[in-house]
């Protein structure tokens, strides 16, 4: 296996043309228990997205969704194995909030798991008190 990139060789793109098979290998080799899934209808109706390319290679990816008024949703911040430790997570996630702000939303959500608080905190996110409820097991 090669050397993965520098920081300096990876490029943000916003909403850029990307296909089914390049976000499964992404998420294949960064979450154990993905399966394949057809990313098309959420990348339609996503506020904005964005990819991490090191080259031709995607390694990163983030999406918005939103309510359709002032509040904005962060879902699905993932970075591939051989990049992370190296900010990429971070850039991923202020570029998704530049973009939320350009879209003139109010507020940007996120949902996480305790082990990643210092992670969001970092990303300036300030834990609150959410619900969930689960409708399909």
């Amino acid at each position: 296996m090669s050397q993965p990139e520098t920081q300096s060789e990876i490029v943000l793109c916003v909403n850029p043309a990307v296909d089914n098979q390049t976000l499964n290998d992404l998420f294949a080799a960064s979450w154990p228990r993905h399966r394949p899934y057809d990313f098309r209808r959420e990348l339609e109706h996503a506020l904005v997205y964005v990819c991490a390319y090191a080259g031709e290679r995607l390694i990163g990816y983030v999406k918005v969704a939103w309510d359709g008024g002032v509040h904005g949703f962060l879902l699905d911040p993932t970075v591939h194995p051989d990049y992370r430790r190296r900010g990429l997570g971070t850039a991923l996630v202020a570029e998704a909030r530049r973009q939320a702000a350009a879209h003139d939303l109010e507020w940007l959500h996120v949902d996480y798991d305790s082990e990643l608080d210092e992670f969001y905190r970092q990303c300036g996110f300030v834990p609150t008190l959410a619900g969930l409820i689960r409708l399909r097991e």
